[in-house]
């Protein structure tokens, strides 16, 4: 979906593909006919756009393989689908039954991330649209914080470097420019935007930016304004930004909460949560922690990374951060141009939702991702963007 700002350039909406996982260049074509073009169709629009999630078997084929590549591309004109942003966080496994901490790896200071990351530059470059020449890519914030130590520190640095410079390549050799966004995460190295701006500015290249995800910014319970005032003021580039919303609980205190929240605890993804105390941010790794014993403090509101639907916030006593979406979304492109052209919603969760709350059928699934876009472009508009055809 792509929307007309007052300052007439162009912002893209689209969502992300890991909602619908698959391993292989099969399976991800099967998703543009099975999941995407219906979503499209719903929309009653001539052209989606889709953030796509490609595992690291998907890619190299895509790269290795011109013919494969080409063939992506024409499946895509030919079910109004285009993509001018991937989702290069996780590497492979993302619908395993447990990922977990399996999503962290490898991290930047491995030369599998990059060689993957580089791949994904490739096929991005001959994916996008004839008349967009600007992509963008997330991924993960550097390394989970466990065993990331100076050394793995400068490696990270190096790789994100020599990334820079085979994207500047890129864009000599295809006239396509492309950015990489890292994007901040609860218990990773960078887990939060100001977290990011130290390592980035060390780099100090513009094709190497930050990915900002609605739902991680209100896990940190980071004010959006705030957080982009230091972005700006320290020339970080804001590459992209994931539209999601955490959950959060007013009263953590009170059992009828407690046993809500435990509705979420489910074994598939880490669900980090965090409280403000007059101490600073306290929090754990995962619900489960939180929600045994004392673990964590419970005098003030809870928020949990699990991206839940825009659209459907959870039943009292539970809430979502949508409010925190609809500030950074304001601040993003709501001012006399935009901070950022590219934005995904990003609610891989459907599944992982408790199970009154899931998707029955793939006919549902695609009922609420087109529920979910429909808020975001109503977001947009009222923001003074107009729809384009």
């Amino acid at each position: 979906m792509r929307f007309r700002h007052p300052d007439g350039s162009t912002v893209h909406l689209a969502y992300c593909t890991n909602v619908h996982p698959a391993e292989t260049l099969e399976g991800v074509l099967a998703q543009l006919r099975d999941h995407c073009e219906p979503v499209r169709r719903r929309l009653g629009r001539d052209r989606l756009g889709i953030g796509l999630w490609l595992a690291r078997d998907a890619a190299h084929a895509l790269v290795t393989d011109p013919t494969a590549l080409r063939g992506l591309r024409t499946e895509l004109d030919r079910r109004g689908l285009e993509v001018v942003t991937l989702n290069g966080f996780p590497y492979e496994g993302f619908g395993a039954e447990e990922v977990k901490y399996r999503v962290y790896q490898p991290d930047w200071a491995d030369p599998e991330r990059l060689a993957h990351t580089t791949d994904l530059a490739r096929v991005l470059a001959q994916l996008l649209p004839d008349d967009v020449t600007e992509g963008s890519i997330s991924t993960l914030p550097l390394a989970w914080r466990t065993a990331y130590d100076d050394e793995r520190a400068t490696t990270a640095h190096t790789a994100l470097t020599r990334l820079a410079e085979r994207l500047d390549a890129l864009h000599e050799l295809t006239g396509r420019s492309l950015r990489i966004g890292i994007e901040p995460e609860p218990g990773c190295t960078v887990e939060t935007t100001r977290d990011a701006i130290a390592p980035l500015t060390a780099i100090g290249h513009d094709r190497i930016g930050i990915c900002i995800d609605t739902c991680h910014l209100a896990t940190s319970f980071e004010d959006p304004h705030t957080a982009l005032d230091a972005l700006i003021e320290a020339h970080v580039p804001v590459v992209k930004s994931q539209l999601s919303a955490a959950l959060h609980a007013e009263h953590p205190h009170l059992p009828e909460v407690r046993a809500a929240l435990a509705a979420f605890d489910e074994p598939r993804f880490l669900h980090q949560t965090r409280t403000r105390t007059a101490a600073g941010l306290r929090g754990t790794d995962d619900l489960a922690e939180a929600l045994a014993g004392d673990a964590l403090p419970d005098a003030s509101p809870w928020r949990a990374h699990f991206h839940v639907p825009l659209h459907a916030a959870p039943t009292a006593p539970l809430t979502s951060t949508l409010p925190v979406l609809r500030a950074a979304l304001t601040r993003l492109v709501g001012g006399p141009h935009p901070i950022t052209h590219h934005l995904e919603v990003e609610t891989y969760t459907w599944q992982a939702l408790p199970p009154e709350l899931r998707p029955r059928a793939r006919a549902q699934l695609a009922d609420g991702i087109a529920a979910e876009l429909t808020l975001a472009r109503d977001l947009l508009t009222d923001l003074g963007l107009k729809e384009l055809p």
